[in-house]
């Protein structure tokens, strides 16, 4: 991909960081959970962490030329998880944008890619926060992207075309990511009368259902961005077998 290519995609997502945009996400909130849930989804989270630092150390090790078109993903990731998008419920939302790199390198490398993006949603954006940082990389980091591959490979199993592969994938990976949120929070906040069963429908009424028309924008808009990278980087990406 060429430089300046490169840098206009980092450009827009310096520009979109400091941009005070008010997003009501999959984000779980600082201070939203206690301290047992807090430990509980770091230690969840660390596993995969560790793996996908050696993944990606590996992938790099094997395709060096790689770095750009990674720089590129993690930059378009960036970008992507910055736009509000409205939610037919009267709030906004934004899109995951697991699946660019979930589907090109894997899912096991997107987590630290993505737990890389979530860091600076804490820091710069104020969205979510850093005792939440672990469920939220476990829901959008870990979730997301592994229930995206996992689908996109199946899809590509049973000789579904390619760009539909991306789309329905992409869809269904960012409604996990809602769901997932949803059974964080049941678990934390049990409803009292109903328990973890109740509280995990009123939280899929608000974080899943709502998030369908969503989920279909960020699938056609993934499949977009999909395009124009593969149009630049053809051989790199039947490197990584992804086509």
């Amino acid at each position: 991909m060429k430089k300046k290519q490169l840098f206009s995609a980092f450009t827009l997502a310096g520009v979109l960081a400091i941009l005070p945009t008010p997003v009501f996400a999959m984000h779980i909130s600082e201070g939203f959970l206690s301290l047992k849930w807090v430990i509980a989804w770091w230690i969840a989270l660390l596993p995969f962490l560790y793996f996908s630092t050696k993944r990606l150390k590996a992938t790099l090790e094997e395709h060096p030329n790689c770095k750009i078109l990674l720089a590129v993903i993690g930059a378009t990731t960036f970008v992507l998880s910055t736009l509000t998008l409205p939610s037919f419920t009267g709030s906004s939302s934004h899109p995951a944008a697991v699946a660019l790199g979930a589907i090109m390198f894997g899912p096991t490398m997107m987590v630290l890619i993505y737990f890389i993006v979530l860091t600076f949603h804490a820091l710069l954006l104020s969205h979510g926060g850093i005792t939440t940082l672990g469920a939220n990389a476990f829901s959008m980091a870990v979730v997301g992207p592994f229930v995206t591959y996992g689908v996109y490979k199946l899809l590509k199993h049973l000789k579904a075309p390619t760009w539909a592969s991306v789309f329905v994938a992409t869809a269904i990976g960012s409604l996990s990511i809602y769901i997932t949120t949803s059974i964080q929070l049941s678990f934390a906040y049990g409803d009292a009368a109903t328990g973890f069963l109740g509280s995990f429908m009123k939280f899929m009424s608000i974080f899943a259902i709502t998030q369908i028309p969503l989920a279909i924008v960020e699938g056609v808009l993934t499949v977009v961005v999909f395009k124009v990278i593969f149009n630049y980087n053809k051989q790199k990406l039947e490197e990584l077998s992804f086509m």
